[in-house]
């Protein structure tokens, strides 16, 4: 663990060096959309569920939503740009705070529309949807006089504040369980369309500033791996499903074109492309250099090496299989894992991919020589 603190300190000492001769600005609010990466409560407020145990809490001590142990990146994100965490659109538990942003994310959403069998019904249209009515709704009490202003942005907010999107890989990892790899590169543009009439939409309503994350490895998951990496000639030389890692690869291309026409399209605004995948792959190839000890294999999960993954039971359940009780659980140091539950990154991991992220090397354009943020990352 030492040598891991190390290693950040040095990585955002780095990040401070570039600082030096840079303007320093700050977006005022952050509205998030996307998936379980950067979920923060709203698909257990809004389906009415709670996460099991330790899910979301080694960090925050008690059930937040988060897909887990402890902080996200958009959590670190938002630390980083001097931001509280964001509330969940659907949280109306106690008295959320919305003047720094609104996040939208929910687990499992997908780009496209949800359909009957969807895990979740709350796809990219609807999250943009939810946005369209709480702007809407936050005019209307700003209208109605002082009262409201510490709890919701004014309109001057919505434009100047930050558009982050974290969305897709569910619409490519799932639809391998009923698709071939060529349907699925196939319908790549299909999905990008939908994505891009949510920017649109939120362009047409005064968003301005767009940082859109990539996805990730998806052939790394430990979840991809047991169920479509039994045949060692599929994996590749990191043990990474080889089908899932090129999907991940075609997409991201497309949308970094995607990307670039929505910044030619849109000439007074700043699309910003992010390289996750590229972050991601660097640190499951070079784990070790970084100070983790498994770069696949889940933390929380049942079934030991190589992959501790059952998708029979989910980290923090219990169930009882033909007469045998099996539990998924936490291993001893999360720390030392990349992988939480087999799905998501684990706190230690996701506050590597935010410094990262923060060098603004990853982006396209490129920050890192005018570094928008005041670190205080919480190491």
């Amino acid at each position: 663990m030492a040598s891991k603190n190390v290693i950040f300190q040095v990585v955002l000492f780095s990040i401070c060096l570039a600082m030096g001769n840079s303007a320093v600005f700050n977006y005022p609010a952050v509205f998030n959309f996307g998936d379980s990466n950067s979920d923060t409560g709203e698909l257990a407020a809004g389906l009415g569920f709670q996460l099991a145990p330790p899910n979301g809490q080694y960090y925050f001590k008690i059930p937040t939503g988060r897909f887990c142990d402890g902080r996200l990146m958009v959590d670190f994100l938002m630390d980083a740009m001097d931001l509280p965490f964001l509330n969940a659109y659907l949280d109306s538990l106690g008295l959320p705070n919305f003047k720094k942003g609104c996040n939208f994310a929910a687990a499992a959403a997908t780009i496209l529309p949800a359909t009957a069998s969807s895990l979740c019904p709350f796809s990219l249209g609807v999250q943009v949807s939810q946005f369209l009515r709480f702007k809407a709704r936050a005019l209307e009490l700003i209208a109605k006089g002082r009262k409201f202003d510490r709890y919701v942005p004014d309109e001057n907010i919505f434009e100047k504040g930050l558009y982050m999107f974290d969305i897709g890989q569910n619409d490519l990892a799932g639809a391998f369980y009923s698709k071939t790899l060529d349907q699925i590169l196939a319908s790549i543009p299909t999905i990008l369309v939908e994505f891009e009439k949510g920017v649109k939409n939120l362009y047409d309503q005064g968003a301005r500033y767009f940082w859109i994350h990539n996805t990730g490895p998806l052939g790394c998951l430990p979840q991809n791996i047991a169920k479509f990496g039994t045949d060692s000639s599929k994996l590749d030389e990191l043990g990474c499903v080889s089908a899932h890692n090129q999907a991940a690869k075609t997409f991201n291309l497309q949308l970094h074109a995607l990307c670039a026409k929505l910044q030619g399209q849109y000439p007074d605004a700043n699309v910003t492309y992010v390289d996750i995948f590229t972050i991601k792959s660097s640190l499951i190839s070079n784990y070790s250099r970084y100070g983790f000890e498994q770069p696949i294999m889940a933390c929380c999960g049942y079934g030991g090496p190589p992959l501790n993954y059952d998708n029979r039971v989910s980290c923090g359940e219990t169930k009882t299989f033909n007469g045998t009780t099996i539990s998924a659980k936490a291993c001893n140091d999360s720390s030392e894992y990349i992988s939480w539950d087999g799905i998501h990154y684990t706190e230690t991991a996701n506050q590597y991919v935010a410094s990262q992220i923060l060098t603004g090397k990853y982006s396209d354009p490129p920050f890192s020589d005018k570094m928008p943020f005041l670190l205080k990352l919480k190491f």
